[in-house]
């Protein structure tokens, strides 16, 4: 997932983009995003903030996206449904939703489980998850609401790694060798809690209180070649990692008028804390000559790692005309970094450390709207992203200890744009630039092992059009198109030269969407998504070609008494594209290229019983 370019560098999860689930952090206090426990079968909607123009949310610079699961209402519902495709995937889930009245109030509830299998498209590649969520409100008076979530997520996967130029077009479907040879795997275990409580206080104030808590545990084998593991300094070839996670918001609203002019008023601090046991060993057991592969093996690596952050933010919206307003906030962010090194030996000594970040962040927006019907803005945001742990677990000289030398990254933001109802639609039109100090990129990777620099300065410009509309009742037509001119401005090394395009990122992309949606009845859609070529390195040596993609689905939705059923059927890919589906970026082996799947189908089954 990536905005405007931030986050192409990450090389997995979301980095440079904050994610929340009902108000909740889905992005770890160190930056580092997860989408495996996102139930998006349960999401009401997904809104999207492009850019650091809100003081509301820190330590990012591409953005902010917020899924909120549907919430429950009367009469209540249990749905079940069953799919299958291609690959052997195969798909199970079951919700109930509804409200009741209790002693604490109205609950309303939404609780889903889901069960997920695939064989995958290409060789070691099998994956199985399964999910659970809960979402739960009770409207406690007339006047507050607690809304509690929860969720889980255990998840095991097969690593096949990227592939060269040559495998990428002779065969997409292979694994790399070395993915079979060390069993290159991943497995997660999640589980994350939160609760936000709002009040209004009186006409004119109100008060948010939002406390959250996680644990996340990841196992990971990678290709580490056995040689390369023999050095002291060494942090083996499997990696261990115990997460525990949280934090609280509180924020106050206060609605007011200056000369007669509404003035909205937000304060609030924000404090979030993870402490981390990181463990590495050798993948292999047995000696030197004859090693079992793919194993775990000795210890390497033993630190804990923590991290907080501490962020007040203030935010002002004043209308001062019918026609004009003015938004500005300024958010003081300090995130911490702390190691306690406990795997200390002869040619491996104490690593500890220890880093801390300050920065102001202001934002500043001006609205005009001339028509009813028609909005225009010119907006100014500074972006801080700070390395994550992950980020900073790895020194690109190959010694040992934390990259303690790595610096956050800071971007200056701006855009101009428009908003105007165009022919039954929304039609939004944005230009922007972005200059960032000190990009993070990756330094090499290898193996399922990335480490990360400093690139110095980089700008991105670019233009995003988009439309969305709704006709003859039941059609929806959704268009997007974006234009992204990333690059470094200045030349550090060898590979990283001024002028040339940041890696990861592409020119140009583009999506259509056309779907007739009947609430009974026959339903079709159509969708095609573009995505010109993106630079596989700093070097810009090559680059994953363009690619055109295209999707037909169709279902039939009927009724009968208390109960509702669906059939459904989608092909994507249809004209069996070979494409790249991302890149590793500057992988040390030449082995950039994970393809995406060819043509492929996928049906299922649902039925909704309504009490």
């Amino acid at each position: 997932m990536s905005i405007r370019g931030f986050g192409a560098r990450s090389s997995f999860g979301v980095r440079g983009v904050r994610l929340y689930v009902d108000g909740i952090p889905g992005t770890m206090p160190d930056g580092q995003g997860q989408t495996s426990n996102i139930d998006i079968a349960s999401a009401d909607r997904v809104e999207v903030l492009r850019g650091p123009f809100s003081a509301l949310y820190g330590n990012s610079s591409g953005g902010v996206v917020q899924v909120f699961t549907e919430e429950g209402s009367r009469p209540p519902q249990l749905v079940a449904d069953i799919s299958a495709g291609s690959y052997g995937t195969r798909r199970y889930g079951l919700r109930a939703s509804g409200a009741t009245e209790s002693a604490l109030g109205l609950i309303d509830y939404n609780v889903s489980a889901s069960h997920f299998t695939t064989g995958g498209y290409r060789d070691h590649s099998a994956a199985r998850k399964n999910l659970g969520n809960v979402k739960l409100g009770v409207q406690l008076d007339d006047a507050s609401r607690l809304t509690i979530v929860a969720n889980g997520v255990d998840l095991t996967a097969q690593d096949p790694l990227g592939l060269t130029r040559s495998q990428f077009e002779s065969n997409p479907r292979i694994a790399a060798i070395q993915a079979k040879t060390f069993n290159t795997r991943k497995t997660i275990q999640q589980t994350q809690g939160g609760l936000v409580y709002e009040r209004d206080i009186d006409a004119n104030h109100s008060l948010r209180a939002m406390l959250y808590y996680g644990q996340r545990n990841t196992v990971q084998y990678q290709a580490i070649p056995v040689a390369a593991q023999q050095p002291p300094g060494s942090a083996g070839g499997m990696i261990d990692l115990a997460r525990s996670y949280g934090g609280a918001d509180l924020r106050w609203t206060s609605r007011l008028s200056v000369a007669d002019r509404p003035l909205t008023l937000i304060a609030g601090l924000s404090y979030d804390s993870m402490v981390e046991q990181r463990k590495g060993y050798e993948n292999y057991t047995g000696s030197l000559n004859a090693p079992t592969l793919g194993e775990r093996g000795n210890l390497r690596r033993n630190e804990t790692n923590r991290v907080y952050n501490l962020d007040p933010y203030l935010q002002m919206s004043l209308q001062a005309s019918p026609q004009w307003a003015v938004d500005a906030g300024l958010r003081y962010s300090t995130v911490s970094f702390d190691s306690s090194d406990h795997y200390i030996v002869s040619g491996n000594p104490d690593d500890s450390g220890n880093l801390r970040y300050r920065k102001a962040l202001p934002v500043a927006a001006l609205r005009y709207t001339p028509a009813k019907n028609t909005m225009l803005y010119a907006s100014y945001g500074r972006g801080f992203e700070t390395p994550t742990l992950n980020e900073l677990s790895y020194r690109p000289d190959a010694q040992p200890g934390m990259n303690f030398g790595l610096d956050p990254a800071l971007s200056d933001n701006f855009e101009l744009g428009a908003k105007k109802e165009v022919a039954g639609g929304l039609l939004t039109v944005a230009i922007f630039r972005s200059d960032t100090q000190d990009e993070i990129v990756p330094a090499t990777s290898l193996g399922g092992r990335t480490s990360y620099r400093n690139a110095g300065r980089t700008r991105r410009d670019g233009v995003e059009l988009g439309w969305n509309a709704r006709f003859a009742g039941d059609a929806r037509v959704q268009l997007s198109y974006s234009w992204l001119d990333a690059r470094y401005r200045e030349s550090v090394s060898d590979a990283i030269r001024a002028g040339h395009r940041i890696p990861g990122t592409a020119r140009q992309a583009a999506y259509a969407t056309v779907a007739w949606e009947p609430r009974e009845g026959w339903q079709a859609g159509i969708e095609g998504r573009y995505l010109g070529s993106v630079a596989i390195n700093d070097a810009n040596s090559d680059a994953a070609p363009a690619y055109f993609v295209a999707a037909l689905s169709a279902g039939y939705v009927w009724r009968a008494g208390s109960w509702q059923g669906r059939v459904y059927a989608r092909a994507d890919n249809l004209f069996d594209r070979r494409y790249a589906g991302s890149i590793i970026v500057n992988e040390g082996n030449g082995r950039y290229f994970e393809p995406a799947p060819g043509r492929n189908w996928s049906a299922g089954i649902g039925a909704t019983y309504t009490f």
